[in-house]
């Protein structure tokens, strides 16, 4: 399955430390610095991570934030959309009330202007019940073998997870993952990276020996190459990155610069056989938000009119 060539990004309007989020990502730390100090460096990353993608070749859509209602975590659309190489452009049920409001109607029908869309899934009905599923944060989706790699937490419920897989004709491999305090990792998506022809796989976070196994045996199976990364790597968004395509077919890995810091030597040269590295500071996002570059980037596998 090919990576993709278009990248969306949010720019943020009222990036900030979510309250909501913090009760089940561990990721996140209160900064000690004032809200518009927190805004500003945010944005400055933001914007020098979308002219280190275009100088590279990638096509990078950016869409702006709208400053009201403030929306802390907009910065990674990720989690409330998703589209599929098939056409379909999904939303999702999203854990924190607050983060609903990112889900923006202007945004679903720039993308239905700019691009083929055949069907539309919006599954955000299942927030009544309290159950979610937060996108390619809760699911680490393989597009060509029709699997999905979800870690079960408050914001993967497995039921709407199963229910998302038979209506898209995808099996689901789930598995719980725990961080250096043995507490859920809050999603999929900083545990595993999948590229083309490889997993970067935080191999320690999946304590239960049976479901390691099955995860290893699949990613095997389906030719790829598992790149295995320590907790404390982990930690410092290693499993957070993202395999694009460049204008000129070129794979290039995108991830943070405190992710590359992390990575030794010879993690290093096993995914430069794979893409060229492209890592990129964003360091207050981290702190702040408890997420990386994979987070800030939808994948846009449609079809341009």
């Amino acid at each position: 399955m090919p990576a993709a060539s278009t990248i969306l990004m949010v720019r943020p309007a009222a990036f900030g430390f979510n309250e909501e989020t913090v009760a089940n990502n561990y990721f996140q730390h209160n900064p000690d610095i004032s809200k518009e100090e927190v805004q500003q460096k945010a944005l400055s990353e933001f914007d020098a991570m979308v002219e280190k993608l275009r100088s590279n070749g990638m096509d990078v859509v950016v869409i702006n934030d709208t400053a009201e209602p403030p929306k802390p975590s907009a910065i990674f659309p990720n989690n409330w959309l998703s589209t599929s190489p098939e056409g379909k452009l999904f939303v999702y049920p999203m854990y924190a009330p607050g983060r609903r409001l990112e889900k923006r109607d202007e945004v679903l029908k720039m993308l239905a202007k700019d691009f083929v869309v055949k069907d539309v899934q919006d599954w955000s009905e299942f927030e009544a019940e309290e159950r979610f599923l937060e996108g390619t944060g809760s699911m680490v989706m393989d597009h060509g073998n029709r699997l999905i790699y979800a870690a079960i937490s408050e914001r993967t419920n497995l039921s709407v997870l199963e229910k998302f897989a038979a209506a898209n004709g995808y099996q689901a491999i789930v598995f719980l993952a725990a961080d250096k305090q043995s507490r859920p990792v809050y999603h999929t998506n900083v545990v595993m990276t999948l590229g083309e022809n490889f997993c970067v796989l935080c191999e320690e976070a999946i304590e239960e020996e049976w479901e390691l196994i099955a995860v290893r045996q699949l990613l095997e199976s389906t030719h790829h190459t598992i790149i295995p990364i320590t907790k404390e790597q982990m930690h410092q968004f290693a499993g957070n990155m993202l395999e694009v395509k460049n204008k000129k077919g070129e794979n290039i890995l995108v991830l943070s610069q405190n992710a590359f810091n992390s990575l030794r030597k010879e993690q290093r040269e096993m995914l430069e056989a794979y893409a060229r590295l492209l890592p990129v500071a964003v360091p207050t996002i981290e702190q702040v938000e408890g997420g990386s570059v994979r987070c800030m980037m939808a994948e846009v596998f449609l079809e341009r009119r």
